[in-house]
Parts: C-alpha cells; sequence; structure tokens
C-alpha cells in the first residue's frame, strides 16, 4: 500500500482530505502542530478525527511560532470578529507567518524517512480568509521544491503535493465530507472559541463554515455561541 502524509489540522477541510487519501487507497499518515497557538482545542480534535478515519499513524510535532508572533494566532493580538472574510482583498491578521511552508516542511521531511511520495494539505482557493499560502501557485512551487531539496527527490522520487480541495466551495467540500463518512461533529475550525470549546461564530472560519453548511442546508454539528 502507498503511503502519504496528510496535514491534519482538526478542522472540516483536513478531515475531508485525510478521508479522500484514505479512499484513494493510502496508508495514511497524520501529522498535526502544537505551533503555539492560543488554544489546544484542534489538537484535540485532530487526535478524534485521525482515530475516527483510522489513520495508521498520528504524530504531532511540537514547534513554537510564537517567537516571531505576527498572527492573532499566535500572539496578543484580536482576533477580527464579524469581517466580511469574502469582500476582503488584504491578508487578515490570522495568517501566520510561512505556516503552511513550515508545515508542509516537516510533512517532506516524514515522507522522505517513510519512503512516501504524496503529501495531502486542506488548502483551499475559494472559500478562504485570503491567505498566500492557500493558493495553487504555492502547492505548485513548493512540489517543485520537494523534488530538488531532498535526497528522494534528486534520487528520483517524484513527490506530488496533493490538494484535493483546492478549487472546491464550502459547500462542496462538505458534501463531499459527508460521502465519505467524516463525523464533522469530531472538528474544530474555530479561531477564538470560549475556555469551554464552543466555537465564537463571528471569527473569518466560523462564519466560512456556517455559510458552507448553509449553502448545502445542512447544520452543523459542533457547539457554537451563535449560528
Amino acid at each position: 500500500m502507498k503511503r502519504a502524509v496528510v496535514l491534519l489540522s482538526g478542522g472540516l477541510d483536513s478531515a475531508t482530505t485525510l478521508a479522500i487519501c484514505r479512499r484513494d487507497g493510502f496508508q495514511t499518515y497524520a501529522l498535526s502542530f502544537d505551533y503555539g497557538q492560543r488554544h489546544k482545542l484542534e489538537l484535540d480534535a485532530a487526535k478524534r478525527v485521525a482515530a475516527a478515519l483510522g489513520a495508521y499513524e498520528h504524530r504531532i510535532a511540537k514547534i513554537d511560532l510564537r517567537v516571531f508572533g505576527g498572527s492573532a494566532l499566535t500572539d496578543e493580538i484580536a482576533v477580527p470578529k464579524t469581517r466580511d472574510a469574502k469582500g476582503a482583498y488584504h491578508i487578515p491578521i490570522t495568517y501566520v507567518p510561512a505556516r503552511n511552508t513550515i508545515f508542509l516542511s516537516y510533512a517532506l521531511a516524514w515522507s522522505e524517512v517513510l519512503g512516501a511520495a504524496d503529501i495531502f494539505i486542506g488548502a483551499n482557493a475559494i472559500d478562504y480568509s485570503g491567505y498566500p499560502d492557500c493558493r495553487p501557485e504555492f502547492i505548485e512551487a513548493f512540489q517543485k521544491l520537494a523534488r530538488v531539496a531532498t535526497r528522494a527527490g534528486v534520487e528520483g522520487t517524484r513527490f506530488h503535493v496533493q490538494a484535493p480541495l483546492i478549487a472546491l466551495s464550502k459547500g462542496e467540500i462538505i458534501r463531499k465530507g459527508m460521502e465519505l463518512n467524516v463525523d464533522f461533529s469530531l472538528t474544530h475550525s474555530c479561531y477564538d472559541p470560549t475556555a469551554d470549546g464552543f466555537a465564537c461564530g463571528e471569527c473569518d472560519s466560523c462564519r466560512l463554515r456556517r455559510e458552507g453548511f448553509r449553502s448545502v442546508r445542512l447544520v452543523d454539528p459542533i457547539r457554537c455561541l451563535s449560528r
């Protein structure tokens, strides 16, 4: 069975990506990050999702992006609320500098050790908040880097960075997850949850998630302060 490393944040996009990877016949190695984020609920969600979707192995890499800060997710900066995420063209303060580049680099290292040629990431360029590292050109550029920056690549491994959700709307992602039996009640998306785990309902991530469920006439099963 072919092996693949899957970046797993614990959100609905990465959960659906893990399910797609499994459907496509890969032995799945899930990789999450304790990167200094202001809450760890997403890591709890990642553990639940990895177990529910039968990841062969799930590892959590501990790094500290707080050393740089510069993001509302890793620094003492307020998370924007009730922002028009779809209409905003600037990159929001919830962007974590170079995060996907760092995460994919770790995934690439583990792939090389495992002898895996495929890395899956739940990046999405349609319903997203303007992050540059969720765009097709970024995925393509990192794939090229993987093929020239590693021993495996130089010796002939054709690394593939797979972003199966890149052109889907949030509603389409939810539909795809439902088809693959993803239990979205296990996931977590909110940037600013309460201490007891309720989603705020007002940050970009909550609003995009809510609009996605509404677009397909489904009820989001997570606990949320507002809907």
